[in-house]
């Protein structure tokens, strides 16, 4: 499957959905804007691809990231990161490139994690990863079409997959999960190097960690406790505090909508009895915790939210058979989902 903003809304205002899948990507794209009807799945062939990750900029470029495993070469292990770029609803994908590996050494290089990446102002893609010798690595483009060499953030070793984002005023920021706190960089300005901020605490359980914008340039970072109590929202120069769910092993979908004219948060995970939850508040509203549903769908992963060219809440997880389900917000009052579509396998 595949991870980060998997379901993505393009400029054409069609959703897309993405899905790693044996030898490959596969996408499913609305045939009209908020149809119910899907056309798919074309097929993206990358051999190798263990992982690969979803990512999108103010412009609706989509962006994917794959780890990709070519066994051994030369009797070496040959362990890379791969980027290709959709710039158009429903286009072929670009052609995939290779980012390299950021270990020279090859016990370390066969470590290599998860890829995450975020999009600024300028639209210079940050791509973010771990492994080896533990902390986060960062490579990120150039408006010259050429990438930056691979850098350092440090910090402590690391827990599963970090998260990336851009908020609104381009700038980004990265969570790394560490085994005694959640580790946050930053940008201060557009194209700056990105610094160590705050730690946040309770520690948090591996790769769970998410964003979300919920004011102007402020972003809210949610993640699950590593004690197994729930999920915890925090602000910078704020306390951390829970806000419920029962949440299983991966991380969280966030999204902020208009619910009967209220601006809410919602977010949605994999719950410990394998279902797919979601919970609201209000926006800003954490600290009195949020309402949770069950939605009785069983998933494998994280689910994905997004809103459909017409503004309504859309929610799409992967079933243990690998196939995926949709279902959009409905006119009653509150957020109520419809019956569940299945998108098509052939």
């Amino acid at each position: 499957m595949a991870t980060g903003a998997w379901l993505v809304r393009g400029n054409d205002g069609r959703l897309a959905a993405y899905a790693l899948v044996e030898g490959g990507v596969s996408r499913w794209t609305e045939t009209a804007v908020g149809s119910a009807h899907w056309s798919g799945p074309t097929f993206f062939p990358a051999a190798g691809l263990t992982d690969v990750t979803v990512a999108q900029g103010a412009n609706r470029y989509v962006h994917l990231l794959g780890r990709r495993d070519q066994g051994r070469t030369g009797g070496a292990p040959k362990v890379d990161l791969v980027h290709a770029v959709q710039y158009q609803s429903g286009r072929p994908l670009g052609e995939w490139r290779s980012l390299g590996n950021p270990y020279r050494d090859e016990r370390d290089a066969v470590t290599l994690g998860v890829p995450t990446a975020a999009v600024d102002g300028q639209g210079t893609v940050h791509v973010f990863v771990s492994g080896g010798p533990g902390g986060v690595m960062m490579r990120r483009d150039t408006k010259r079409g050429a990438w930056e060499a691979w850098r350092d953030l440090r910090g402590g070793e690391i827990v599963g997959a970090p998260s990336a984002t851009s908020n609104s005023a381009g700038l980004v920021e990265v969570l790394a999960p560490g085994r005694r706190a959640l580790m946050r960089w930053m940008q201060t300005e557009r194209g700056a190097d990105l610094r160590r901020a705050e730690d946040c605490t309770p520690a948090p359980a591996p790769g769970s960690a998410a964003f979300l914008e919920a004011s102007p340039g402020v972003l809210t970072a949610y993640w699950t406790d590593q004690g197994g109590t729930g999920v915890y929202a925090h602000r910078p120069g704020e306390w951390a505090y829970p806000v419920g769910g029962a949440p299983g092993d991966g991380s969280h979908a966030t999204l902020r909508a208009a619910v009967d004219g209220y601006d809410c948060t919602m977010l949605a995970h994999r719950g410990n009895t394998g279902t797919a939850l979601v919970g609201i508040c209000g926006t800003g509203g954490e600290a009195s915790g949020l309402w949770w549903t069950d939605t009785g769908v069983r998933c494998i992963g994280t689910p994905a939210l997004a809103l459909d060219g017409y503004g309504r809440v859309v929610m799409a997880a992967v079933q243990e058979d690998r196939s995926i389900v949709v279902s959009r917000q409905g006119s009653e009052p509150g957020l109520t989902l419809s019956d569940w579509d299945r998108l098509p396998d052939h």
